[in-house]
């Protein structure tokens, strides 16, 4: 039951971050967390492509971020120079509390191998390429938000330090070849930055709701649904389609940073949703792939078209249409390259159906979310998708409203 986890990776939207600083914006812990995994990935590529393929552990640095995240989602309030101070003399305990404190979530997901995965993982010291990429990526995160935070008001007492000890952080990382790009400001910050630009575009325009949450903290929230899906197959999934099924689910909303969010009732009501996906697929390759590195183009591609279809390559083609059993059974090996575009839809539907239950759950009722949340429900009441029980999952959070 992975239920139980997605209230608490949901509770990073309500989060504040930088709240003891003036900030021109919201800025959340949910939507820093999406951006530094986006920068993870190029970070990540990039040492790849300098390197022999299989030079990158992908499922850990995946897994990584994960555990990392859950692991801030119960020390977040703790201010960073405290909590490294902490990390540093009192580990122990502050992973006993943290252990303490997700256990009820852990025991109710029930994957043995992933509690166990955890508990290694925030126990270890092992300074690996993974751990490296992903503190590098936390900090190009965070500076990329105090820029914001600094041009609205660089007279605040204390800034000046707090830039010194970000810009010193991301020094202590200049041996990654990827930082060195993204500091160039060049064609590599240029995808980060196109990326942060999500942040800005909230969910649900139509309509108030608690909490907001962006877009991209929305694709964050697809891509960990996805992958809890996976791990959770029946057949053991290979590591590619784990793989494929995570980052297709962080950037399947990637072109909407050129359309905004249009309202699938409008999409239908309009007869727009053919001519928006083309007009996507088609700026996509204007806007998009030209600052990302040539050869990542065909896997941004993979993710990005006909996202919601299964599907596999052959002969290095994609092929969609795949049946689920047939992903599972002929295909569930790194060589096909597998994904779940069923499950990614679903996962994509669960997340909006979760941000409307909740802001209900608060006391926001506009006819949007109300609409929203009652016909998500029909699609998906008593339905599997690709293995997983969505009914079941579908209507716990639903049945918490009565």
């Amino acid at each position: 039951m992975i239920e139980k986890l997605i209230e608490r990776f949901f509770e990073a939207a309500s989060m504040q971050r930088w709240n003891d600083h003036i900030r021109p914006v919201e800025l959340t812990e949910l939507d820093k967390q999406a951006h530094k995994m986006t920068i993870a990935y190029v970070l990540a590529k990039i040492e790849e492509d300098k390197k022999v393929e299989g030079h990158i552990k992908w499922i850990n640095l995946i897994e990584g971020f994960i555990f990392d995240f859950l692991y801030r989602l119960v020390l977040t309030d703790i201010k960073p120079p405290v909590f490294h101070r902490m990390m540093a003399e009192r580990r122990e305990e502050l992973n006993e509390h943290v252990l303490k404190e997700l256990n009820d979530d852990l025991d109710a997901f029930g994957n043995k191998e992933f509690r166990l995965k955890f508990e290694e993982h925030i126990s270890s010291n092992e300074n690996t390429l993974e751990r490296r990429i992903l503190r590098a990526a936390h900090y190009l995160a965070t500076n990329w938000e105090f820029k914001i935070i600094y041009n609205s008001a660089p007279f605040v007492y204390g800034i000046e330090k707090t830039k010194e000890s970000i810009e010193n952080q991301i020094e202590d990382h200049y041996d990654l070849i990827g930082v060195q790009k993204i500091l160039l400001g060049k064609k590599s910050f240029g995808f980060i930055d196109l990326c942060g630009q999500l942040r800005f575009q909230k969910r649900w325009a139509h309509s108030p709701r608690i909490p907001e949450t962006s877009v991209l903290g929305h694709m964050l929230i697809v891509a960990i649904m996805a992958y809890l899906s996976t791990i959770e197959m029946e057949t053991v999934p290979c590591n590619k389609r784990i793989y494929n099924n995570f980052f297709a689910g962080l950037f399947h909303d990637l072109p909407e940073v050129l359309t905004k969010d249009i309202i699938s009732p409008i999409k239908r009501a309009a007869d727009l949703e053919e001519l928006i996906k083309d007009y996507e697929n088609e700026r996509m390759k204007e806007e998009i792939l030209p600052i990302l590195p040539k050869p990542w183009h065909d896997e941004m591609k993979y993710f990005l078209e006909d996202e919601f279809e299964n599907k596999i390559r052959k002969k290095g083609k994609p092929q969609k249409g795949v049946l689920f059993k047939d992903l599972s059974k002929k295909y569930n090996k790194n060589e096909f390259s597998p994904l779940d575009g069923e499950l990614i839809k679903a996962c994509d539907k669960l997340a909006a159906f979760v941000e409307a239950n909740l802001s209900i759950e608060y006391g926001i009722k506009s006819k949007f979310l109300l609409d929203g949340r009652e016909n998500i429900y029909e699609l998906y009441n008593g339905k599997k998708v690709s293995g997983t029980d969505f009914g079941r999952i579908f209507n716990y959070f639903y049945k918490k409203q009565w």
